[in-house]
């Protein structure tokens, strides 16, 4: 099946002509853009008519989580070490059952497709175990929607009260002694659990599904267990996508447990390198910039919801100058609470404004067009398959009605996407050439019947989810007191608002 798009306007974000919009047509065949120029033949081609239609390559999602999809709208006002509590319960109660993992996914699935996304990474987390048959549930959402997804099972092995400054001297030991999890998870049986995946589900839909690799967190893996993963990735050549210095707690942590900073700690164990994919990178030092870059790391920046849990504001041009991938990531929709990586761009190009009188500094919207796509794509170690028009690469990619309100008048296509657009223009989606969205209508899966079923299961999974939030606050007052003596510390720098130093500036 062939498709050509006829009369367009081209967005490559490739090393040609970057965020520069030129025009042409362009060829789909077998799922792979087969050619891009003026006057293309059909030669038996599906032709759509893309006068006044703007082609761009399909956002790339390079963070979030399909456990928090049914929680979005549910919680305001927390810091991280509050939030999980309730978002990740510390109690646990029942797993939700495999269809409501499906529901889930394909609800996240459906929701990033209709706002340009076509690839996500998504550090799927489902404790308390690894179970393939549950995450299966997840790639068949998946595979059903037509997305392009990396997915995780992520790890933990050290106890949560040992991956917190200060929190066993501040627990009530009545408490601690509820947080009885068992046996932590050994090495070598997370890679025996990956080791099935990567035989059973890794490569689905014709390479459209991978898995990548997830130790939550420095702070809650074992040395051995960051070291086998990073391993374990390197010779899959899968990212190893692990969250590090998210919040001013974070930064604490590295110095309270290591003696130095997380990043410095993970550079001394040799897990970083170009496999590396980092989650937020807010609480950063200078020192920890330069090893991320001198290691080749990709970055994967929340903008959104690095701001709605208080974290901070992380410091991205300091990171590109040193040489740093960015991506930029939604985060779950816990704590966004959407899939849209529009929403992203506007509020990355914009937060970045604030942090010092120097315009130089701040972003602009080619740089934030790189992270939605191709730089997002690096992230995700699918440069070469998605994340720019070229000839070769997957058919991922978004068409857009120019003559919609977002554009009019039109300026400077770049600029509409980032500060005007947000998604309410695409027409089309197309991944690995297959049409999944047209026309604001689903063509892989019935969408108003997966709407209708998780309408018919809410209640129960959120009586359920509201008992596990009541049984869990008894630990709110540990961690809110973990949060104040962390975010107390001097450490010499800081990614607040109301960090001002001399200059009026935020220190980034």
């Amino acid at each position: 099946m062939k498709t050509l798009f006829r009369n367009a306007t081209l967005l490559a974000m490739d090393k040609a002509h970057g965020s520069t919009a030129f025009a042409g047509d362009l060829l789909v065949s077998n799922g792979r853009i087969e050619a891009i120029g003026p006057n293309l033949a059909a030669d038996g081609a599906r032709i759509i008519d893309a006068t006044d239609k703007l082609l761009m390559p399909g956002l790339v999602n390079a963070h979030t989580h399909s456990s928090e999809t049914f929680l979005r709208g549910r919680y305001e006002r927390m810091p991280l070490e509050i939030w999980l509590l309730y978002a990740y319960p510390l109690l646990m109660g029942p797993q939700v059952d495999k269809r409501l993992v499906y529901l889930r996914s394909a609800l996240l699935a459906m929701e990033s497709l209709k706002s340009g996304v076509t690839t996500l990474c998504d550090d799927f987390f489902d404790p308390p175990g690894h179970d393939i048959e549950r995450l299966a549930c997840a790639f068949s959402a998946y595979e059903d929607a037509g997305i392009r997804a990396n997915v995780s099972s992520a790890v933990m092995n050290i106890h949560t009260l040992d991956a917190l400054p200060y929190a066993r001297e501040i627990m009530p030991e009545a408490l601690k002694a509820k947080l009885d999890f068992g046996p932590p998870m050994p090495a070598h049986a997370y890679m025996d659990y990956c080791g099935a995946v990567f035989s059973t589900l890794h490569g689905r839909a014709n390479g459209r599904l991978r898995f990548m690799v997830a130790p939550s967190a420095p702070q809650r893996c074992t040395a051995d267990m960051l070291q086998a993963c990073y391993a374990l990735a390197l010779r899959h050549g899968v990212p190893m996508h692990t969250h590090v210095l998210e919040t001013k707690t974070q930064a604490v942590t590295g110095p309270e447990f290591y003696g130095k900073s997380l990043v410095a700690y993970l550079h001394d164990l040799g897990v970083l390198g170009p496999s590396t994919t980092i989650a937020h990178s807010v609480w950063v030092s200078d020192a920890d910039i330069d090893l991320v870059g001198e290691a080749g790391c990709s970055v994967a920046h929340n903008a959104i919801s690095n701001l709605k849990l208080g974290a901070g504001i992380a410091p991205i041009r300091r990171l590109l100058d040193a040489g740093v991938h960015i991506g930029l990531g939604t985060d779950g929709l816990s704590s966004n609470d959407t899939a849209r990586i529009f929403d992203v761009m506007r509020v990355a190009a914009l937060v970045q404004s604030a942090t010092g009188p120097e315009f130089g500094d701040w972003l602009n919207a080619g740089e934030v067009l790189t992270m939605a796509t191709i730089g997002g794509a690096r992230t995700a170690l699918l440069e070469g398959v998605t994340g720019s028009l070229e000839t070769g690469k997957a058919a991922d990619l978004l068409m857009l009605n120019l003559n919609s309100i977002g554009f009019a008048p039109l300026n400077d296509i770049g600029k509409h996407l980032v500060y005007s657009e947000n998604g309410r223009s695409i027409e089309l989606v197309m991944v690995d050439g297959q049409i999944v969205v047209e026309n604001d209508r689903m063509t892989t899966i019935d969408e108003a019947e997966i709407l209708a079923e998780i309408r018919e299961r809410m209640p129960a999974f959120q009586a359920t989810h509201a008992q596990l939030e009541r049984a869990n606050a008894i630990f709110e007052p540990t961690m809110a007191e973990i949060h104040r003596r962390a975010t107390s510390a001097e450490i010499g720098f800081s990614r607040y608002f109301n960090g001002m130093g001399q200059t009026g500036a935020i220190q980034t």
